[in-house]
C-alpha cells in the first residue's frame, strides 16, 4: 500500500518521537538515530522540498559534500519501505509526502490561533481547551539530548508558543472565573518565569490573584515586575500595568 492511499498518520514530534497508522507504531522501524532526526525534519519541513546538502547539514556538523549522497540514499531508501514507495518525493531537492497526516506542533499551531482569535472575542469557553491543546504540546520537550541550529530555532518557536498558549490560558480562566482561577494563577506564574520582561503575565496574575482575594499578594507582583525592568532594562512598568496596579490598591 501506498502512503497516498494510506489512513492517517499521527506524529508526536514534540517529546518522545511517535509515528502510527492504522494502531501501528512505526516509529521503532525507522533507521536510528539518524534516520529519526531526517523523519522529524523532513516532518517539520513537509511543505517544501529540500535539498540534499540542507539534509546533510541538519544531520550532520560538517558533511562531506562527496559522501552526502552515500549516507543519504539508505536513509531515504528506509524511509521509503517503512512509509510506502511514494513517501519521499524528488531526487536532487526532498520532500515527504505525508497527505493525510496529523503532526502535534501543526495542531498547536492551529489550536493557538483558535485561542486567541477566541480570547480577541471574549469567548473564553471557546478558548479554554485549545490553549491547553497548544500548552500540552509545547511543554515537550523537542528532541532531547540533540543539538543543531534547526532544533534550537524549533525550541525557541515552541517557547513562543508556550507563552501565547499561557496568556490564553490565564485569559480563559479569568474569564470564566470560579474553579478556573487557580489555573489562571498557576498560567501567570509560569509566565512571568518563563518571560520576565514581559509584563502581560504579570497582569494576568496580578487580575487572577486579586479575583482569588489575594490583593496583597497581587500588589506585590507589581513591586517584583518594577524591581525586574528596573534592575535589567532601566525602565519603569508600561501605563496598562501601571493603571490595573492603581485599580488594585484603590481597592484595598
Amino acid at each position: 500500500m501506498t502512503l497516498a492511499s494510506a489512513s492517517l498518520v499521527q506524529v508526536q514530534i514534540c517529546g518522545p518521537l511517535v509515528v502510527e497508522r492504522d494502531g501501528q507504531r512505526l516509529d521503532a522501524r525507522l533507521p536510528g538515530r539518524q534516520g529519526r532526526l531526517l523523519f522529524t525534519y523532513l516532518v517539520v519541513n513537509r511543505h517544501r522540498h529540500i535539498t540534499r546538502d540542507e539534509l546533510a547539514e541538519a544531520l550532520w556538523r560538517e558533511p562531506d559534500p562527496a559522501a552526502v549522497d552515500a549516507r543519504l540514499n539508505p536513509l531515504l531508501s528506509k524511509l521509503r519501505r517503512v512509509f510506502g514507495a511514494d513517501s519521499v518525493d524528488g531526487r536532487s531537492a526532498i520532500r515527504l509526502c505525508l497527505p493525510v497526516a496529523r503532526v502535534d506542533m501543526e495542531t498547536a499551531a492551529d489550536a493557538i490561533h483558535t485561542a486567541e482569535s477566541a480570547v480577541a472575542q471574549r469567548d473564553w469557553p471557546r478558548a479554554w481547551g485549545p490553549a491547553l491543546t497548544a500548552l500540552f504540546v509545547a511543554e515537550r520537550d523537542f528532541l532531547p539530548g540533540e543539538d543543531a541550529p534547526w532544533i534550537d530555532e524549533i525550541r525557541h518557536r515552541l517557547t513562543e508558543l508556550r507563552v501565547r498558549a499561557l496568556e490564553c490560558y490565564a485569559a480563559a480562566g479569568l474569564g470564566i472565573g470560579g474553579t478556573e482561577l487557580p489555573g489562571a494563577v498557576r498560567a501567570g506564574r509560569q509566565l512571568t518565569r518563563l518571560a520576565p520582561l514581559r509584563e502581560s503575565g504579570y497582569r494576568y496574575l496580578m487580575q487572577a490573584l486579586a479575583a482569588e482575594g489575594n490583593l496583597a499578594e497581587a500588589l506585590a507582583v507589581y513591586g517584583r515586575l518594577s524591581e525586574c525592568l528596573r534592575d535589567q532594562l532601566g525602565v519603569s512598568p508600561s501605563p496598562a500595568t501601571r493603571e490595573l496596579y492603581e485599580r488594585l490598591l484603590a481597592e484595598t
